[in-house]
């Protein structure tokens, strides 16, 4: 993980975490419903709730939607955009930023499926499904990663 991430901490208040799992990555599995924040072209921000996913290996959350969505066109329009998205529960929060990009590719809308699956429940078919894919470089909250 590069750049802002350079005072990490993890409040484990009143998470359920499994022994020795790290509460941030626990917190991203249990079912929260997310808001993704984006730039709009005017200046102002698209803010809208979303089911997200977290790939801890790839440091990549992913979002999956419809390809004629706001948001979806919004990030397709502008590669590389940054973006940011949060959970909050009670007292808990994290949020996750990171430059965003758009793929139709069969095999990561697969995975961002099935991923969305083991979280929220399976999607039901949608042809016209796409994936917004955030390289996450950025976390902020109470609810953050372990470092070793």
């Amino acid at each position: 993980m590069s750049g802002g991430m350079s005072k990490v901490f993890c409040w484990k208040g009143d998470v359920s975490v499994e022994q020795g799992e790290d509460p941030f990555l626990g917190f991203w599995r249990e079912y929260h419903l997310c808001t993704l924040a984006s730039p709009r072209p005017g200046g102002g921000i698209h803010q809208v709730p979303v089911g997200v996913t977290y790939d801890p290996e790839r440091f990549l959350a992913r979002v999956i939607t419809f390809a004629s969505s706001y948001k979806a066109r919004n990030v397709r329009e502008h590669p590389g955009v940054r973006v940011s998205v949060c959970q909050v529960d009670g007292r808990r929060w994290s949020t996750l930023e990171g430059t965003a990009t758009v793929t139709d590719e069969p095999e990561a809308v697969a995975e961002a499926e099935r991923r969305y699956g083991e979280r929220y429940r399976v999607p039901r078919p949608n042809p016209e499904r796409v994936v917004i894919e955030i390289a996450v470089d950025r976390v902020l909250g109470n609810v953050r990663p372990e470092r070793e």
